[in-house]
């Protein structure tokens, strides 16, 4: 499989992880609390992540670069293989703190119609959504125990 197939598979299942996230409410009342989540923050992340293990070991040993410095970090994503798992390395953190954000504002109250822009915005600028959504969750307190 090239790393341009594994890019393309990836980008899917991390989209059908945002659609299992965003259209939450519409799921079937029995299993909107858990099941969309358990697809969408857990099983589709946890098989990125797999993916991008079995890149990192088949692609990382001998490459020139590191973490060291902005030049080595360059070297890096010099490789397709490389960009590829930087790239789902993304797709799959992004989504996990999605399903995060999505379960503690559920902890909290917070209507999903305030959670679908702060959604899309962790989708699409990972950091900037989640800061938004740690801006957000302070005017709501959790109904249950805390957390983080």
């Amino acid at each position: 499989m090239t790393a341009d197939r594994i890019f393309q598979i990836c980008g899917m299942l991390a989209m059908l992880g945002w659609i299992c996230l965003l259209t939450t409410p519409l799921w079937p009342k029995r299993s909107r609390e858990r099941l969309p989540r358990l697809i969408g923050a857990i099983c589709i992340p946890a098989l990125i992540a797999a993916t991008y293990t079995l890149l990192i070991a088949a692609h990382w040993a001998g490459h020139r670069g590191g973490f060291n410095t902005l030049d080595d970090v360059m070297l890096l994503f010099t490789d397709r293989w490389l960009v590829t798992a930087g790239w789902i390395h993304y797709l799959a953190f992004d989504l996990f703190i999605g399903g995060w954000e999505l379960a503690d504002s559920r902890s909290r109250g917070i209507p999903h119609l305030a959670m679908i822009p702060l959604l899309l915005l962790t989708f699409f600028f990972g950091p900037i959504g989640l800061l938004a959504y740690l801006g957000l969750r302070l005017f709501f307190r959790p109904r249950a125990a805390a957390t983080v």
